[in-house]
């Protein structure tokens, strides 16, 4: 009875429950409890660092920007990736594609939600020493919120440049915080340094299994501390003297150092060669059991599905699609990611956006080569014929197949004219495209089941890109070594993604690629393939950034795809445009909201937002 008594308690008690079908995630977190409650027992303790992991992924979730009746979408909409939805609401996506984002109406969601976990770290290495837990998993919960503390900071790095460094304080109410900024140095030295202690302490499994995938792993760190260099040394920060001379040393390198590719390619080269078994998902066999080139680029976003396919072509995936999985933001299973994506006859709001048709005509044709110089002609009216498998599995266009599961299949029509649906151009979408990815082909239009809602943070497809970006800024496209018993180089990164994706090796094996590539060509190979394969999943909005390339990028007439359907059964098309975006200088960074630097002097806003 005391026991029950203790756990109906517990659970009144509670900050939040978060379900998430057998993971570890299913343990529940507290905030409200006192503190000393809470580090005397080992579930509340377990709980309290659970909290930390709730937010993990905020700033990349599709519908970052909703709430208060906004359907805001995320980051995409504030890149050249999708058109936001119609609003009379401002949103923070808006006001990034229209040049209008300022200090006052920015979201401070970074702000606010990473520095509060930072704190909830912060307490927890405090505490966490007198909490009745095995020595082994104490050590172990250590390394997790410290790394966890470590990417709260890079996301706020990322958004603002250098940030005040608080270090293992936890500022009481009455307390005078640390609010002077870092210098971007300090921060990235930050970020490092506790990524590479908890990799020294050897307490963190080198990869997650089971119920415990989506913790912290010594794979998680390494691949922290790839993406971590390789904005460092990225043209932004990496002595491009951006800013004002007040804060040029905050928003990056005062001076150029070629050195910095060369850290960058050591890490993502250290994690290619972990232990763990990772891998890309190279798979051609769909849920109906039939041939479908590029099949494993839809499975990796669902890997609860295929976590028993271990065995492939003469290929072994070590727990199925969770070989490419090295980070992951978990959820419940449910049907809110198919709402917001999924097209309106399908039960979707269009919440996440819409596919500029300048991302859809990116994707290349079978043969690897772009629409105009492929062997294959494209014809707008199918755009998925003989074209780049992830192209299907990204982007919805008209008469596009939607699985339903059963033996039926749900059809969406973004035509216009005779027979129009709700999915219609300028009614149901105003680029003539919606997103697929990320959208499950048994629950699309299917709302009662309720499929996997995890999503990718970090997968192997991420580190492959930063080692061929950083090997081909250092040495150049033809640098080739041994990674073990694997022959690795820039080539060979980009042939095993462009490989899993379904895309034809033609008979010089080069998958599309040009020969003899200078370092400018495989540059823009590179940034091309890292804008395809991780689409929508947060990176191309920095990407951009890091390169300095935003102002042509995003500073550009968006464009989308009207087809047209007439009375005789003919069908016709255009290209039309959608949006100005418009680009301002001070938009590489993000505004340091002013509800945070009108409360303190010395807290220094990013230039250009004065």
């Amino acid at each position: 009875m005391k026991n029950s008594l203790k756990f109906i308690l517990f659970l009144f008690l509670v900050w939040s429950m978060v379900s998430c079908n057998n993971n570890f995630l299913d343990q529940t977190q507290t905030t409200d409890l006192d503190e000393n409650k809470v580090f005397t027992d080992s579930a509340y303790t377990a709980g309290f660092l659970t909290q930390i992991y709730v937010d993990v992924g905020f700033d990349t979730d599709l519908n970052r920007f909703n709430g208060w009746g906004t359907k805001g979408g995320g980051l995409q909409v504030a890149s050249d990736e999708a058109e936001f939805i119609q609003s009379n609401a401002i949103s923070t996506g808006m006001m990034f594609a229209t040049g209008t984002i300022n200090p006052v109406t920015v979201t401070a969601d970074v702000w606010e939600k990473c520095y509060r976990n930072i704190r909830r770290a912060n307490v927890f290495l405090k505490k966490v020493d007198g909490s009745p837990i095995v020595e082994s998993t104490k050590q172990q919960y250590k390394s997790e919120a410290r790394a966890l503390r470590a990417w709260y900071y890079f996301i706020l790095l990322r958004h603002y440049g250098g940030i005040p460094l608080i270090g293992d304080e936890v500022y009481g109410a009455e307390d005078e915080m640390k609010t002077s900024r870092n210098t971007f140095a300090d921060c990235v030295d930050y970020i490092i340094s506790e990524a590479d202690a908890v990799l020294k302490s050897h307490t963190l499994q080198p990869r997650t299994r089971g119920r415990n995938n989506g913790r912290v792993s010594e794979a998680v760190c390494r691949s922290l501390i790839s993406r971590v260099l390789l904005y460092a040394a990225s043209p932004l920060y990496n002595g491009s003297g951006f800013g004002t001379e007040d804060t040029k040393e905050l928003l990056g390198y005062p001076t150029f150092d070629a050195n910095r590719w060369k850290l960058a390619l050591d890490a993502a080269r250290s994690m290619l060669t972990m232990s763990g078994n990772f891998r890309l998902f190279d798979y051609h066999l769909n849920d109906r059991k039939e041939y479908e080139p590029g099949f494993g680029f839809y499975a990796i976003f669902f890997p609860p599905d295929f976590n028993n396919i271990t065995q492939y072509d003469g290929q072994t995936f070590d727990m199925g699609a969770y070989c490419e999985l090295i980070f992951e933001k978990k959820d419940r299973h449910g049907t809110s990611v198919m709402s917001f994506l999924d097209p309106p006859s399908c039960g979707g709001g269009g919440d996440a956006g819409y596919v500029y048709g300048d991302l859809a005509n990116a994707f290349p044709m079978i043969d690897g080569k772009p629409i105009g110089e492929s062997a294959y002609p494209y014809n707008p009216l199918r755009p998925n014929l003989n074209r780049d498998p992830r192209f299907a599995n990204t982007v919805i266009y008209d008469s596009c197949k939607v699985y339903s599961g059963g033996n039926a299949d749900h059809i969406v029509y973004t035509r216009q004219g005779r027979g129009a649906t709700q999915d219609a151009v300028h009614s149901g979408t105003p680029t003539g495209y919606y997103i697929r990815k990320m959208i499950h082909r048994n629950a699309s239009a299917n709302y009662w089941l309720e499929p996997p809602q995890n999503r990718p943070l970090i997968r192997y497809a991420e580190i492959l890109l930063n080692y061929a970006e950083a090997a081909n800024e250092f040495f150049g496209p033809d640098y080739t070594e041994f990674l073990g018993e694997q022959e690795m180089s820039v080539y060979t990164a980009l042939k095993l993604i462009r490989k899993r994706a379904g895309i034809n090796a033609g008979a010089d094996g080069m998958y599309g690629l040009k020969s003899n590539m200078s370092k400018e060509e495989m540059r823009e190979a590179i940034r091309l393939e890292r804008r395809l394969e991780l689409a929508f999943e947060g990176f191309r909005f920095f990407d951009v950034r890091r390169w300095m390339i935003a102002e042509q990028t995003d500073n550009a007439m968006m464009r989308g795809l009207e087809i047209t359907r007439e009375s005789n059964g003919t069908k016709s098309w255009r290209e039309f445009d959608v949006r100005k975006h418009v680009f301002r200088q001070g938009m590489y960074f993000w505004p340091i909201p002013y509800q945070e630097t009108v409360k303190s002097s010395d807290l220094l806003q990013n230039p250009f937002y004065d």
